[in-house]
Protein backbone atom coordinates (compact mmCIF):
# COMPACT_ATOMS: atom_id res chain seq x y z
CA UNK A 1 0.00 0.00 0.00
CA UNK A 2 1.18 3.65 -0.50
CA UNK A 3 -0.06 7.06 0.12
CA UNK A 4 -0.69 9.11 -3.08
CA UNK A 5 -1.80 12.96 -4.06
CA UNK A 6 -4.59 13.21 -5.88
CA UNK A 7 -5.99 15.62 -8.39
CA UNK A 8 -9.22 14.65 -7.04
CA UNK A 9 -11.52 11.98 -6.78
CA UNK A 10 -13.83 10.91 -9.51
CA UNK A 11 -17.14 9.79 -9.41
CA UNK A 12 -16.19 6.31 -10.30
CA UNK A 13 -13.58 6.06 -7.98
CA UNK A 14 -16.17 6.89 -5.15
CA UNK A 15 -18.40 4.68 -6.17
CA UNK A 16 -15.11 1.17 -6.11
CA UNK A 17 -14.91 2.92 -2.94
CA UNK A 18 -18.68 2.82 -1.57
CA UNK A 19 -18.94 -0.47 -3.19
CA UNK A 20 -22.14 -0.47 -2.73
CA UNK A 21 -22.15 0.21 1.12
CA UNK A 22 -25.49 1.67 2.00
CA UNK A 23 -24.85 5.03 4.15
CA UNK A 24 -21.63 4.37 3.55
CA UNK A 25 -21.11 7.69 6.32
CA UNK A 26 -23.10 6.38 8.75
CA UNK A 27 -26.56 8.04 7.78
CA UNK A 28 -26.80 12.30 7.91
CA UNK A 29 -23.92 12.99 6.47
CA UNK A 30 -25.29 12.30 3.35
CA UNK A 31 -27.97 15.04 3.15
CA UNK A 32 -25.42 17.38 3.92
CA UNK A 33 -23.31 19.74 1.14
CA UNK A 34 -19.56 19.83 2.22
CA UNK A 35 -16.76 22.48 0.81
CA UNK A 36 -14.76 21.51 -2.14
CA UNK A 37 -11.26 19.87 -0.90
CA UNK A 38 -8.00 21.75 -1.96
CA UNK A 39 -5.81 18.57 -1.43
CA UNK A 40 -6.59 14.92 -1.33
CA UNK A 41 -4.73 11.76 -0.50
CA UNK A 42 -5.26 8.57 -1.16
CA UNK A 43 -3.71 5.28 -0.31
CA UNK A 44 -3.58 2.87 -3.52
CA UNK A 45 -3.49 -1.16 -2.86
CA UNK A 46 -2.46 -4.02 -5.35
CA UNK A 47 -3.08 -3.38 -8.64
CA UNK A 48 -3.26 0.65 -8.04
CA UNK A 49 -6.98 0.10 -6.41
CA UNK A 50 -8.02 2.77 -4.49
CA UNK A 51 -8.59 2.02 -0.66
CA UNK A 52 -8.93 5.33 1.04
CA UNK A 53 -9.20 8.95 0.55
CA UNK A 54 -9.22 12.38 2.93
CA UNK A 55 -8.96 15.70 1.79
CA UNK A 56 -8.22 19.40 3.50
CA UNK A 57 -8.95 22.54 2.82
CA UNK A 58 -8.10 25.90 4.54
CA UNK A 59 -11.52 27.58 6.45
CA UNK A 60 -12.14 30.59 8.43
CA UNK A 61 -14.10 29.51 11.76
CA UNK A 62 -15.16 32.16 14.48
CA UNK A 63 -15.12 31.06 17.99
CA UNK A 64 -16.70 33.75 20.10
CA UNK A 65 -13.81 34.42 22.85
CA UNK A 66 -11.08 34.40 19.77
CA UNK A 67 -12.46 36.24 16.73
CA UNK A 68 -12.00 34.40 13.57
CA UNK A 69 -9.13 32.15 12.68
CA UNK A 70 -8.02 29.44 9.49
CA UNK A 71 -8.23 26.99 10.43
CA UNK A 72 -6.71 22.71 8.62
CA UNK A 73 -10.17 21.45 7.67
CA UNK A 74 -10.11 17.84 7.03
CA UNK A 75 -12.77 16.01 5.29
CA UNK A 76 -13.99 13.37 3.14
CA UNK A 77 -12.00 10.59 4.97
CA UNK A 78 -13.26 7.38 3.82
CA UNK A 79 -12.01 3.87 3.74
CA UNK A 80 -13.74 1.47 1.76
CA UNK A 81 -15.17 -1.68 3.95
CA UNK A 82 -12.44 -4.37 2.89
CA UNK A 83 -9.75 -2.41 4.01
CA UNK A 84 -11.25 -0.94 7.64
CA UNK A 85 -9.32 -1.74 10.77
CA UNK A 86 -6.18 -1.75 9.16
CA UNK A 87 -4.24 1.80 10.30
CA UNK A 88 -5.08 3.38 6.72
CA UNK A 89 -7.03 6.75 8.45
CA UNK A 90 -3.70 7.50 10.49
CA UNK A 91 -1.82 6.91 7.58
CA UNK A 92 -3.92 9.37 5.52
CA UNK A 93 -3.76 11.61 8.40
CA UNK A 94 -0.28 11.36 8.62
CA UNK A 95 -0.10 12.60 4.59
CA UNK A 96 -2.30 15.05 5.09
CA UNK A 97 -0.39 16.67 8.17
CA UNK A 98 3.23 15.52 7.32
CA UNK A 99 3.75 19.00 4.92
CA UNK A 100 5.50 21.35 6.65
CA UNK A 101 4.18 23.85 8.44
CA UNK A 102 5.17 27.46 6.67
CA UNK A 103 4.38 31.25 7.97
CA UNK A 104 0.55 31.82 8.24
CA UNK A 105 -0.10 27.67 7.74
CA UNK A 106 -3.33 27.48 10.49
CA UNK A 107 -2.83 26.22 13.60
CA UNK A 108 -5.26 24.10 14.25
CA UNK A 109 -6.84 21.44 11.97
CA UNK A 110 -11.06 20.47 12.18
CA UNK A 111 -13.18 17.60 11.72
CA UNK A 112 -16.52 16.24 11.84
CA UNK A 113 -17.26 12.85 12.33
CA UNK A 114 -19.83 10.59 13.60
CA UNK A 115 -20.07 9.61 17.32
CA UNK A 116 -18.66 6.02 16.70
CA UNK A 117 -15.27 7.46 15.38
CA UNK A 118 -14.93 10.34 17.99
CA UNK A 119 -12.11 7.33 19.99
CA UNK A 120 -10.49 6.47 16.67
CA UNK A 121 -9.84 10.39 16.04
CA UNK A 122 -8.68 10.56 19.68
CA UNK A 123 -6.12 8.36 19.20
CA UNK A 124 -4.97 10.29 16.91
CA UNK A 125 -4.48 13.35 18.38
CA UNK A 126 -7.61 14.91 18.13
CA UNK A 127 -9.87 16.39 20.95
CA UNK A 128 -13.60 17.24 20.54
CA UNK A 129 -15.05 20.21 20.88
CA UNK A 130 -17.45 20.59 23.83
CA UNK A 131 -19.53 23.74 22.02
CA UNK A 132 -21.92 23.12 18.98
CA UNK A 133 -20.61 24.39 15.65
CA UNK A 134 -22.68 25.74 13.07
CA UNK A 135 -22.19 25.74 9.26
CA UNK A 136 -23.47 26.91 6.23
CA UNK A 137 -26.36 24.64 4.24
CA UNK A 138 -27.82 25.72 0.81
CA UNK A 139 -31.06 26.42 3.02
CA UNK A 140 -29.65 28.34 5.47
CA UNK A 141 -27.20 28.10 8.87
CA UNK A 142 -27.38 24.85 10.77
CA UNK A 143 -25.86 23.41 13.58
CA UNK A 144 -24.15 20.70 12.61
CA UNK A 145 -25.27 16.92 13.29
CA UNK A 146 -22.10 15.64 13.41
CA UNK A 147 -18.98 15.64 16.31
CA UNK A 148 -16.57 18.27 15.92
CA UNK A 149 -13.09 17.53 16.70
CA UNK A 150 -9.51 19.75 16.80
CA UNK A 151 -5.88 19.44 17.12
CA UNK A 152 -3.55 21.76 17.71
CA UNK A 153 -0.66 21.87 14.73
CA UNK A 154 1.26 23.84 16.63
CA UNK A 155 2.88 23.67 20.39
CA UNK A 156 1.16 25.31 22.78
CA UNK A 157 -1.95 26.06 20.81
CA UNK A 158 -5.58 25.59 22.48
CA UNK A 159 -9.00 25.61 21.25
CA UNK A 160 -10.65 28.94 22.51
CA UNK A 161 -14.18 28.67 24.46
CA UNK A 162 -17.68 29.48 22.75
CA UNK A 163 -19.65 29.12 19.89
CA UNK A 164 -18.16 28.03 17.10
CA UNK A 165 -19.27 29.79 13.52
CA UNK A 166 -17.81 27.90 10.21
CA UNK A 167 -17.58 30.66 7.53
CA UNK A 168 -19.78 28.83 4.58
CA UNK A 169 -20.17 25.09 4.05
CA UNK A 170 -18.86 22.52 6.59
CA UNK A 171 -15.66 20.66 5.42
Amino acid sequence: MRLVELDAVSAQQWRELIAGEQSPWGGGAEELSWREKERVVGIRGEEERLLAVAGTVIAVVEVAAAGSFEVLGIGSVFVTRAARGQGLVARLLEGLLAQPLREGFPERAMLFCRAQLVGLYAKLGFQELGEPVWADQPAGRIEMPLRAMWRALRAGVTWPPGRIEVRGLPF
